[in-house]
């Protein structure tokens, strides 16, 4: 199923950045500003949070799980 959509004028300098850092990050145009959005939204509802920190852990939700690595801390990895 498909989710909805609406359009929505942005800023040309905006869509063009959207438009490079989708072709970098393999996303649509409007796929990077959800992203960037959803982003923006987590960083305001958690100040106390790196913005670099909320973008990874959002990014990290979206990749398949079969791409997935576990958390190993460091004291506990092979030499």
């Amino acid at each position: 199923m498909m989710a909805e959509s609406t359009s929505v004028r942005i800023n040309q300098d905006l869509y063009e950045l959207a438009r490079q850092d989708a072709a970098l990050e393999h996303r649509t145009i409007a796929g990077q500003i959800e992203f960037w959005a959803r982003v923006g939204r987590a960083a305001l509802d958690n100040p106390d949070l790196p913005v670099s920190f909320v973008a990874e852990s959002l990014a990290s939700l979206a990749e398949p799980r079969e791409q997935s690595q576990p958390f190993v801390p460091r004291g506990s990895r092979s030499k």
